[in-house]
């Protein structure tokens, strides 16, 4: 997964650097529908993973609630199995989040360079484009 994202990234970013070629305004329109594309499924991806991480930390809390009150070697194990599940669901849904927050910025930019209206807002900043001059 993390080798998909960071592929599909470096080559959204080498193609706003030019390093794909020119691009004219119609072509920028159509690799901002695939980046969109490549963001719907990463959310779907970031939805399940949600889910999965909710039942884990839910099933964390349950057998760390059974262990607590009759303490047995098999429901300590379950409980710290669960621990580290949890721990590794919950860096990997964060690396998830951040990734498409990442996109989202990206998209702004390839949405600029398809001549749309819009703004960008890196570095707590507001930069709008494509909106009528006054």
């Amino acid at each position: 997964m993390w080798d998909y994202v960071r592929l599909h990234e470096s080559f959204v970013r080498a193609a706003l650097e030019g390093q794909h070629g020119t691009f004219a305004q119609g072509d920028w329109a159509a690799l901002l529908g695939f980046h969109q594309e490549q963001i719907a499924r990463m959310q779907h991806e970031r939805f399940i993973h949600l889910t999965v991480t909710m039942f884990v930390a839910t099933f964390l809390l349950l057998s760390l609630g059974f262990a607590l009150v009759h303490p047995t070697w098999p429901g300590l194990a379950l409980t710290a199995v669960l621990l580290g599940l949890t721990g590794a669901y919950l860096v990997h849904y964060f690396r998830l989040e951040n990734g498409v927050q990442r996109w989202y910025h990206l998209a702004n930019r390839l949405s600029e360079r398809a001549g749309r209206l819009g703004a960008s807002y890196e570095g707590a900043a507001i930069r709008p484009w494509g909106l009528p001059q006054r």
